[in-house]
């Protein structure tokens, strides 16, 4: 279960981290770190439901809101691409 709760901090951390960098590319490759975070995350909740550790709406829940995600992180790339300079 810690891993499970690393791997969606991960997401979060990550996102923070690339606001905090100067560079675009810097920025960028900590997005990208973020979709690897929400892989994870995935399985990990895929897990707690085959554990019965959650239940099915709960997962339904939890899928349907990390599922967005790497739309959202796609714009946020895109953006950063297009406005920064370097």
């Amino acid at each position: 279960m810690v891993q499970y709760i690393r791997a969606i901090d991960s997401i979060s951390s990550n996102l923070a981290e690339g606001f905090g960098r100067y560079g675009k590319k810097d920025k960028i490759k900590f997005y990208r770190y973020s979709f690897g975070s929400i892989k994870e995350s995935q399985n990990w909740t895929q897990k707690a439901l085959i554990r019965k550790l959650i239940t099915k709406d709960q997962y339904r829940h939890i899928m349907e809101k990390i599922n967005k995600l790497p739309r959202e992180i796609n714009h946020l790339i895109k953006y950063t691409n297009e406005k920064l300079s370097i």
